[in-house]
This record gives structure tokens, C-alpha cells and sequence, in this order.
């Protein structure tokens, strides 16, 4: 069955208006940003996420660099930001294409001649079901709270053939669902949205309910990376 018309909650991440993402994008906010959890059931359970965006607007490194030298091609990278992953796949020669919610975000990746559609992954998507390879990376395996979800919904927009890379935590064991918010430095902070973390071990348990396989988990620098092909 189709998660088309089943999108979960629909978040304010990445959204726009005057939330730390999009203020980012626009250069009015100097310093980091954070995702973090916005109502943690303690101070030891709070889970958060730091959010490098000058490595997202910087080229790919050596890590994004040795995720596409497997990829098959064309890659669909979800959650792309201002599309490092996409400018990168192209210099490979791979047809790449990189979706994402925020406007803003979209702007700046035209602006600077990246490949990048503004739309939700559980919307319809172009070129659904022809991916030769979908990127959730980055920590975007989290996006709409529901990794199963998304997970079947991967698996509707590859091809028969393709393959799903997952960026997972660093904890093997981590599976945690919750209600996140974005804040900056100077404290602003979005709405909340629904949000997950998930490592390696319950990957795999939902991978193998999804339609998939465990083709491969390895690491790569200091990040954790699952490949699944679909059964």
C-alpha cells in the first residue's frame, strides 16, 4: 500500500519563515544550529543532534565521496539541503537529483546550478520507482519520526535494482522516536516536528520488515552507514 496519502505529522523543519534553519539559509543567524529534543523525559535521555551547516554548504568530503563511488546511478538524495551530495554525484558522472522541503534551501541550491526539487519524500517524488540509488544521510533516516515509514516509502521510489544508503548512529543499539525542535545560538528555536534515531541493530530488524536486505554495514570516518537492496 502506498504512504502517499499516509504522511506522518507534517513538521515545521526546514519550513521557512523565521525558524533557525531558514534564517541560516539566509545568512541573518551566525554560529551553529541543533536539533534537539524538545521534550526529553530527562536530563540523561535528551537526545541532540548538531546540524554542521557550513559542512552541508561546503563541497562533499572524502566520506560523502567513497558513498557514491558504489552508488548506481541516478541517485535521489532526500533531504539534500543545499545539495553538496548532488553537486558531487554529478562531478562522477551520475545523473542525481536532490529533494527537499525548505524553499530557502531550494533557492540557494539553484542559485548555485545543483539539480534540486522542492517537495516531500511522501509526496510523489519524480522519477518514482526508476532510483538507482536514494541517500538518507546526514541524519535524515529521522525524518517524520517513523523510520519504518520511510523506509517503505524508499522502497516505492527505487528501482527493482536500486539501493538505499542509510546514515545510522553512531550507537549500534539506539532506537528512539521523538518530538524534536531546531535552535540556534542566539536561542530561537522552531516548532516541533516528529523526528527518530535509529542504529544499526533495529535498522536491520525494520529493514527486513520493509522489503529489504542488509547488504552491508560498515563505517566510514566516524559515521555509520547500513546499504540495503530491496528484496
Amino acid at each position: 500500500m502506498s504512504l502517499l496519502q499516509q504522511n506522518p505529522t507534517d513538521g515545521t523543519f526546514g519550513r521557512g519563515g523565521d525558524e533557525p534553519y531558514a534564517r541560516a539559509i539566509r545568512n541573518e543567524v551566525p554560529g551553529g544550529l541543533a536539533l534537539r529534543e524538545a521534550r526529553p523525559g530527562s536530563a540523561d535521555t535528551g537526545a541532540r543532534l548538531d546540524l554542521d551547516f557550513g559542512k552541508w554548504t561546503s563541497d562533499a568530503d572524502a566520506v560523502d565521496h567513497s558513498l557514491l563511488r558504489h552508488a548506481r546511478g541516478p541517485v535521489l538524495d532526500i533531504g539534500c539541503g543545499p545539495g553538496r551530495m548532488v553537486r558531487a554525484a554529478g562531478r562522477l558522472g551520475l545523473v542525481a537529483l536532490g529533494l527537499d522541503v525548505s524553499p530557502e534551501v531550494v533557492a540557494l541550491a539553484r542559485g548555485g546550478g545543483v539539480a534540486v526539487a522542492l517537495g516531500s519524500v511522501f509526496e510523489r517524488v519524480p522519477a518514482e520507482g526508476l532510483w538507482g540509488t536514494v541517500l538518507l544521510i546526514d541524519g535524515n533516516v529521522g525524518i517524520g519520526g517513523d523510520v519504518a515509514a520511510l523506509l517503505v516509502r524508499c522502497r516505492e521510489i527505487l528501482a527493482p535494482s536500486g539501493v538505499l544508503i542509510v546514515e545510522v548512529h553512531p550507537d549500534d543499539d539506539r532506537d528512539h522516536s521523538y518530538s524534536a525542535t531546531v535552535v540556534d545560538t542566539d536561542g530561537a528555536q522552531s516548532g516541533e516536528f516528529p523526528w527518530a534515531e535509529v542504529g544499526v541493530t533495529h535498522l536491520t530488524d525494520l529493514a527486513l520488515a520493509s522489503g529489504y536486505t542488509v547488504d552491508r554495514a560498515f563505517t566510514a570516518g566516524t559515521r555509520r552507514f547500513c546499504r540495503l537492496t530491496r528484496i
